[in-house]
């Protein structure tokens, strides 16, 4: 194991050749201040020492790790990237498989993972972005899982923080606008439902006739995502919308069809014919919750309808709401003595 520091004599002043130190990984050099060989030799092994110590337990560490697994030896990210996304199912093992497969991770792809260093991870968070942030953490916390990694390559508290780009809620204006321009009646029916019922894309395209109940005028479905229940009431202008979806089966036989990167392409394209920036699908989503929120509608049965079960993401998503508080007075005098009858 190689030493961080070593000595050399250079020069000479009023008492003879002074000892100096360089480092030998930055190359920074400094005197001693001594011409005596015994104390530089020992001023050298002080400066090491706390290298040497930290190198002999890595070293320990990995011979254990190879020991308890001969595999270990041979294992590099790209095989932890695999069995990682393996795992997974359905669209998130999608997104797994086509981050993993991204530029950034080129840098440790054929790494051994028990020669990992801080360093190597560096060069995957500065090529890459958010998504390479939060999938090189998992890589990271997976393999320790495992039992691959006895310590993990970056503390937690010293990963970078994730920094998400602003997202927002589709205005009613633009969302007429893109209904308006839509030739394909299923796309139109499907964005004025994604409208009214705030519900995430994969969710919407899934919808059944079955998940309609007429007689009590509600519509429910399970999230993909959480497999909590939503349900909601269905108002006027959804059930025109609904009323003219097919009666059994999907309402929306197409799109249920299409992969959910497609359905995201395709309503791209439209906001890009029309001038509409920064909007995506789940920008209903943001829309529903902030309508909500304006129209003083409870945080409880916001929370039902979105499907979510923490207020803290229900608020996040209605962050951006604009709210006009009434006063308590007339608060009391109006809506108060509605809801004690």
């Amino acid at each position: 194991m190689s030493n961080r520091y070593r000595i050399y004599i250079r020069g000479k002043n009023s008492g003879g050749k002074v000892w100096m130190i360089q480092d030998n990984q930055t190359g920074k050099r400094e005197s001693l201040r001594t011409t005596d060989k015994n104390e530089a030799l020992e001023m050298l092994l002080l400066r090491n020492r706390p290298y040497q110590d930290a190198g002999f337990h890595a070293q320990m560490a990995r011979t254990h790790l190879l020991v308890s697994n001969p595999e270990n030896a041979k294992r590099t990210w790209q095989s932890v990237m695999e069995v990682a996304a393996q795992d997974k199912t359905g669209s998130t093992k999608i997104r797994w498989e086509r981050a993993i497969a991204s530029k950034p991770f080129n840098h440790i792809r054929n790494q051994l993972v028990t020669e990992s260093t801080a360093d190597d991870f560096k060069k995957v968070l500065n090529a890459g972005g958010v998504s390479a942030n939060m999938y090189l953490r998992r890589l990271q916390n997976y393999a320790q899982d495992m039992n691959w990694l006895l310590a993990p390559v970056i503390a937690k508290r010293a990963w970078p923080k994730i920094v998400h780009g602003e997202k927002r809620a589709i205005t009613f204006a633009e969302h007429q606008r893109i209904i308006e321009r839509e030739k394909n009646s299923e796309r139109r029916a499907y964005y004025e439902v994604c409208w009214h019922v705030g519900g995430a894309q994969t969710d919407m395209a899934n919808l059944k006739a079955e998940d309609i109940d007429w007689q009590k005028r509600t519509i429910s479905y399970s999230r993909k995502k959480t497999k909590q229940l939503s349900t909601l009431t269905i108002g006027a202008g959804l059930e025109t919308v609904l009323r003219s979806l097919p009666a059994t089966g999907y309402l929306f036989p197409y799109l249920a069809g299409v992969r959910e990167a497609d359905r995201a392409t395709e309503f791209r394209q439209r906001c890009k014919g029309l001038n509409i920036e920064g909007v995506t699908l789940h920008s209903y989503r943001y829309a529903w919750a902030e309508r909500a929120m304006t129209a003083g509608y409870p945080e409880r049965y916001a929370q039902k309808a979105l499907g979510h079960g923490s207020k803290a993401i229900a608020r996040t998503y209605a962050k951006n709401a604009d709210v006009l508080l009434p006063s308590l007075e007339s608060y009391e005098r109006t809506i108060a003595p509605v809801q004690n009858n």
